[in-house]
């Protein structure tokens, strides 16, 4: 087991925790999102979100790490997030509160775990047939916001968070 996968292990075990301690395992706070009533997951991933562009935007920047993007495929995007959705609203979890739910003894998150296995299944089953058709449409290659837009990672990445920042205070002053 390499040093990588020890850090994964941990950040994803630490990242659990927290997805827990914040209550984002339970059905109802899932469902609460997706109804608009209660932003909580919003909030939670939109701080992890910010934080990590913070480190990665530094850290890239300084030539401690070198960004490897993934292609931004829009034919992959349609249909992955579709599907994501689909998943989202009909068993009220996704990938990682499922696992969460799941270690927090809430059985019915099985049925999310069992899907995203099967899903996973049957992509790779059809990867071939995939890959000729939907990955095909509108592949723009490994690009970042910084390669659209012109602009320096250094300048988006305060003025997301100071976006986030603002966003929160919002809705927290609504009450959301």
């Amino acid at each position: 087991m390499s040093i990588e996968h020890i850090l994964g292990l941990v950040t994803g075990i630490f990242f659990g925790v927290l997805l827990q301690k914040g209550g984002l395992v339970r059905f109802e706070k899932q469902v609460g999102m997706l109804l608009f009533k209660d932003f909580t997951v919003l909030k939670f991933m939109l701080t992890a979100i910010a934080v990590g562009m913070i480190g990665i935007t530094i850290f890239s920047h300084f030539g401690v790490i070198s960004l490897n993007h993934r292609p931004m495929n829009v034919g992959a995007i349609l249909i992955g997030g579709s599907l994501f959705g689909i998943g989202w609203v009909l068993t009220g979890l996704c990938p990682g509160t499922s696992l969460g739910a799941l270690g927090e003894g809430r059985f019915h998150a099985i049925f999310t775990i069992i899907g995203m296995i099967v899903g996973g299944m049957l992509f790779s089953h059809s990867y071939e047939f995939l890959y000729n058709t939907v990955l095909s449409w509108a592949d723009f290659g490994r690009i970042g916001i910084p390669d659209i837009t012109g602009i320096s990672g250094l300048i988006i990445m305060p003025l997301f968070v100071i976006g986030v920042v603002f966003l929160m205070r919002f809705l927290e002053k609504k009450g959301m």
